[in-house]
């Protein structure tokens, strides 16, 4: 017979295993469960000839004490199997060594990441800063892919061209740290014209909204890294609490947010895996 203190005794083994098994989940195995998540985008001004244009989106990456190469050879490999025509890295990929300080020896780490992606070929692979880039040191992150051949798209755009057609790629620096400048990204970009704006903080998409943009690709957030069923986010992030994953509408402009490779601390996911985002480009659906 089961009496009331062998009941509860079995309720806390079990709440005990379930707890173990939960922890060991978030700091062990989600962080780790990389999925893909494909998308389909339809743009209303999207010409032609770029019709099924493909890009697949790394973000946040935050090479560092909680992320080596390993795993970002399996997220540029997950990438590259969606045979895209664009790769795009929307910003965050550094962080500071343990216990120390933003600073020239957390900047360093983009030498060992940008070397991940220098091993993509064939496609044009464009970036934008975030944060912690900036907070680590912006100047050495650029150059680290620079020297590898990665655009990095400090408040510019440049035109990609299909058959007689073209869309633009727009890039602003980092929104957080106030260096976002979407006036100057755009100076070149004729209003007629389609364009893709990597934007790290998703809620930038607000002001973005105000001028002839398309889409805008964002990371910043991971999402929250804990998600609880029901509630949501935990934690978000300042300019990432209105759009912090998914697909959403501002006005004309549609935003998606990538939940991210890596980790801040606390370095742990629940209910949000890192994810490789694959963006396929339609056009509008008649009305």
């Amino acid at each position: 017979m089961l009496t009331r203190r062998k009941f509860l005794g079995q309720f806390l083994i079990g709440a005990s295993a379930l707890v173990t098994v939960a922890g060991a989940d978030t700091v062990f195995l989600e962080p780790r469960h990389l999925v893909s998540v494909p998308i389909d985008v339809r743009l209303k001004r999207l010409p032609d000839d770029f019709h099924g244009f493909r890009i697949a989106q790394i973000s946040d990456v935050h090479f560092g004490p909680y992320m080596g190469k390993s795993f970002l050879e399996q997220a540029v490999q997950r990438a590259q199997s969606f045979h895209p025509d664009l790769l795009v890295l929307t910003g965050d990929f550094v962080s500071h060594p343990f216990g120390e300080f933003n600073g020239i020896r957390g900047a360093r780490y983009a030498e060992p990441c940008a070397d991940v992606f220098a091993m993509v070929t064939g496609i044009p692979v464009v970036a934008i800063l975030g944060n912690h880039d900036h907070w680590n040191d912006g100047k050495i992150v650029e150059g680290a892919l620079h020297d590898r051949g990665i655009q990095v798209l400090r408040n510019r755009s440049l035109p990609l061209e299909r058959g007689r057609s073209r869309i633009w790629i727009a890039g602003v620096d980092d929104a957080l740290v106030q260096a976002a400048d979407l006036t100057k990204s755009l100076h070149d970009v004729p209003a007629s014209e389609a364009v893709v704006l990597l934007a790290h903080e998703p809620d930038f998409a607000d002001y973005a909204a105000r001028f002839p943009v398309d889409l805008q690709l964002s990371g910043h957030s991971h999402g929250g890294q804990v998600r609880l069923p029901g509630i949501g986010a935990l934690i978000l992030p300042r300019l990432a609490e209105k759009y912090p994953e998914g697909l959403n509408q501002v006005g004309a402009l549609q935003v998606y947010t990538n939940r991210g490779l890596g980790v801040i601390n606390p370095p742990v996911r629940f209910n949000c895996p890192p994810e490789v985002t694959f963006v396929t480009l339609l056009p509008a659906l008649p009305v």
